[in-house]
């Protein structure tokens, strides 16, 4: 069996130019394709998400998968090179037009060529990935910029009804009927008003104590 993969990361790409590239080579060569697994994904998806996954399972002894480019394939080298060598692995046939590519067996000199460029090329661009980021975070180091996550009580969905709330409590509304009110559980809206140093009356703080009692003693 002879599949194409194609694959466009939005719906304004055409996989027409991709098919054509892949029937025309096909031609040439006196393959005929059998099917084609045509989707709009982007690469930063998951391989199930973008079906190569479906692709290695279904690939068997004699099969060929044909891509109009190595970058239909996957998001990096590296990941192109695990995919190409399962489908190696499963005696399957990796063709990828653009770069000119034909990888029939791990045996040939010419696969074993292009494996170990391959590999190479994936050795590099970790390397690089690795640079790039220790680069930028040694110039916001250099800039003050504080690495890490940020200090302070992070953000909750609770935020936009921070008015609301303070109102409340400032009316002497028990924070048990603003809950209900918002419709949260006590136990998040006494954490958010603790986080945002909100004040709250002595009976709350000892609500709150016994709540959490109550959950210990449960969970024992």
């Amino acid at each position: 069996m002879i599949i194409g993969y194609i694959r466009v990361s939005k719906a304004s790409q055409d996989t027409a130019h991709q098919r054509n590239a892949i029937l025309e080579y096909a031609h040439k060569n006196k393959l005929i394709v059998d099917e084609f697994i045509e989707l709009e994904v982007s690469s930063r998806k998951t391989l199930t998400q973008r079906k190569v996954d479906n692709l290695l399972s279904r690939v068997e002894k004699g099969d060929i998968v044909v891509v109009s480019e190595l970058s239909r394939l996957g998001r990096s080298i590296s990941e192109i090179i695990s995919t190409v060598n399962i489908l190696v692995d499963s005696g399957g046939r990796f063709i990828s037009i653009k770069e000119n590519i034909d990888i029939k067996d791990r045996h040939s000199m010419q696969s074993k060529v292009m494996i170990t460029m391959f590999s190479l090329v994936a050795d590099l661009e970790r390397d690089l990935i690795s640079q790039r980021t220790k680069e930028a975070l040694a110039t916001k180091k250099a800039d003050g910029i504080r690495l890490g996550r940020p200090a302070g009580p992070g953000k909750s969905k609770l935020d936009p009804h921070l008015p609301q709330i303070q109102e409340f409590i400032n009316k002497k509304v028990s924070l048990l009927s603003i809950s209900k009110i918002l419709g949260v559980s006590y136990s998040n809206l006494f954490n958010f008003v603790k986080k945002r140093k909100l004040k709250v009356s002595q009976n709350e703080k000892e609500n709150q104590k016994e709540n959490n009692s109550k959950a210990q003693n449960s969970a024992k």
